[in-house]
């Protein structure tokens, strides 16, 4: 914590500031009720944006669809077959660029329909595979229209592509609204530092060593805390976004 009369950085469980040698025993609950006060204040904050954001859904029935698909489902549908076209036809080069254009493409529209409609995962997976069906068709009709070749894939290899390559949209999409919920919510969470930590964090703190004051394993169990909310959704970007690069890339490098 800082010490308040000082302002310099000192231990939780320490009495007498090192610094400024004043006395901590009489402001150090003080200070640890306003840590906690401010934590509960970020988390009604995220609730009321949670919340503001779904009345905003519910007073403007009409118009939020209508902004909701346009930004989050035609503009990156757009873009997904703009570069296919320009990959494939216009410039004919390697579809790698194709691919490793469709994985960056979705990535801040999945981060942007958190940070401002605060769809959570499920949501961010629903959109994220409505928008690769429906750019995948197109750019099968765009690719049949050219070529002069059936819309419609044939063989099963054919189709096992066409799903491969809407699941690595579908799951960049997923990538980015997780990178949105850490960047957020879980980060500014940690760096408040604030707030009573859980049971199961001070359950692992106490089995990590029981005998240790109380500050100690409070300020143990926090830290345990902070790493349980950081690790969940940096554990979920690297699996997301490792599945969007295997199933967006096998059939092009050979996986």
């Amino acid at each position: 914590m800082d010490c308040p009369f000082c302002s310099e950085t000192v231990r939780d469980e320490s009495l007498v500031c090192k610094h400024c040698s004043r006395d901590l025993r009489v402001v150090r609950p003080v200070i640890v009720e306003i840590h906690e006060v401010v934590s509960e204040l970020d988390r009604l904050r995220s609730e009321l944006a949670h919340v503001n954001a779904k009345l905003g859904r519910l007073r403007h029935p009409f118009r939020s669809p209508l902004v909701f698909g346009v930004a989050y489902f035609l503009v990156p549908a757009v873009l997904l077959v703009a570069a296919h076209v320009l990959v494939t036809i216009v410039l004919n080069v390697s579809p790698l660029y194709l691919r490793l254009a469709s994985l960056i493409v979705p990535l801040p529209f999945g981060l942007a329909v958190y940070a401002r409609e605060r769809v959570g995962v499920r949501g961010a997976l629903l959109l994220g595979i409505v928008t690769a069906t429906f750019a995948i068709l197109c750019m099968l009709t765009v690719t049949g229209l050219n070529d002069n070749v059936p819309i419609i894939p044939g063989p099963w290899i054919e189709w096992r592509e066409a799903i491969e390559y809407g699941l690595s949209i579908a799951l960049a999409f997923v990538t980015g609204n997780i990178v949105g919920f850490l960047i957020f919510q879980a980060l500014p969470r940690m760096m408040a530092g604030g707030g009573k930590p859980n049971a199961v964090a001070y359950n692992m703190a106490r089995a990590l060593g029981q005998h240790v004051g109380e500050e100690q394993l409070r300020r143990r169990a926090r830290v345990i805390q902070n790493l349980m909310r950081t690790i969940g959704p940096l554990a979920g970007i690297v699996m997301t976004a490792s599945g969007s690069l295997y199933t967006g890339l096998k059939g092009i490098v050979g996986w």
